[in-house]
């Protein structure tokens, strides 16, 4: 008698879970970590823009004046504003970074997931197919013990599910080997958008931190001191200069222009997010177009055998029994690849509906 062994689906599905959560607390802690240094760098260029600029030295004025000690201190309203500026330009490189990560995980391993759900549900029809099988060996068992059939006719079906067990460990055994990540919930297309939109705002923000450059406005106060001859007293200077760059249109339709430019090429760069959910989605169909063709060919298989059944179906001859066994154990294990393809189609067709 042969008995049907427990499931593996279950067993082997319990400690991914963990797996997986770990995974994504993994892979938000390397994103928050990366926007912590982006941070602390920009907070540090931020303080150096801020911070006045000390200044000492001897000056000899053309005029014939005496040299002179000069010591005071220098704040640019430039690097005032480049300071607010640099800090929102690391926040915005922090979330395209974040938008980035995301996408490329969905795009690397949309398809391992969905082989990996296929899979769970093949042990799961695997295991539907053991209970099948095995009823089936228990009847002609019990046929071979009142002499109705001969020993050489419940082979067959002790072969079937030998075949049936390795299937079961070689599907637990691929599951086993997939790595998949909890992948955003959001819709691939939405996430590729994202990724575009803040790849822009990343660069908008660093043509905003160049215009900067185009003018300043510096004030200069400190002391000034006579010594040659040495006179008495420290004497209080101050100074504002404006400068102004003449080409500054030019330069701010260029940086508009290269911003523009910058959104195009990633549309179209072979190794950005936008090409390569193309090159997914293409790849889905591809599957897809199988998948219906696998269908296909197990539904023509089927229907021949469901033909052979009804041929022998008033029979009770030995042979016809023997026959009508083997059409039954080929049904059942052509059950599991057509409800292998079956679901795999819908999932594949579910994914581009969802994503695309």
């Amino acid at each position: 008698m042969f008995r049907r062994k427990p499931t593996l689906a279950v067993v082997l599905l319990l400690p991914l879970t963990g797996v997986v959560a770990a995974v994504a607390q993994n892979i938000q802690v390397d994103q928050q970590t990366y926007c912590e240094y982006l941070t602390e760098q920009a907070k540090a260029q931020g303080d150096l823009l801020r911070s006045p600029n000390a200044l000492a030295g001897f000056t000899q004025p053309d005029t014939g004046l005496p040299t002179q000690l000069v010591a005071g201190a220098s704040l640019s309203l430039s690097n005032l504003k480049k300071a607010g500026i640099t800090l929102e330009a690391a926040r915005k490189n922090c979330a395209l970074y974040k938008a980035t990560t995301s996408v490329q995980m969905t795009l690397q391993y949309a398809l391992p997931v969905l082989e990996k759900d296929a899979l769970a549900h093949r042990l799961v029809l695997i295991g539907e197919a053991t209970k099948s099988l095995d009823t089936l060996i228990d009847q002609t068992t019990k046929m071979v013990a009142a002499q109705n059939m001969t020993r050489p006719m419940l082979l067959g079906l002790v072969t079937d599910r030998i075949k049936l067990e390795y299937d079961q460990a070689d599907t637990a055994s691929k599951i086993a080997a997939l790595y998949v990540p909890l992948l955003p919930a959001e819709p691939l297309r939405l996430q590729v958008a994202a990724k575009q939109t803040t790849d822009i705002d990343e660069q908008k923000a660093l043509a905003r931190l160049a215009r900067q450059n185009d003018w300043d406005v510096a004030l200069t106060v400190g002391m000034h001191q006579q010594i040659n001859p040495l006179a008495l007293g420290l004497e209080p200077y101050g100074e504002v200069s404006a400068t102004y760059n003449l080409g500054s249109r030019a330069i701010d339709k260029h940086l508009d222009r290269s911003v523009d430019a910058y959104g195009k090429w990633k549309q179209v760069e072979e190794n950005d997010v936008a090409r390569g959910m193309e090159a997914l989605q293409q790849e889905v169909q591809e599957q897809i177009s199988a998948q219906h063709g696998r269908l296909d060919a197990l539904r023509r298989e089927t229907a021949e055998i469901d033909r052979n059944l009804q041929l022998i179906a008033g029979s009770d001859s030995s042979a016809a029994l023997d026959f009508r066994n083997q059409l039954a154990s080929t049904r059942i294990l052509l059950d599991i690849e057509f409800g292998d393809a079956a679901y795999r189609l819908d999932r594949l067709q579910w994914f581009v509906s969802k994503n695309f």
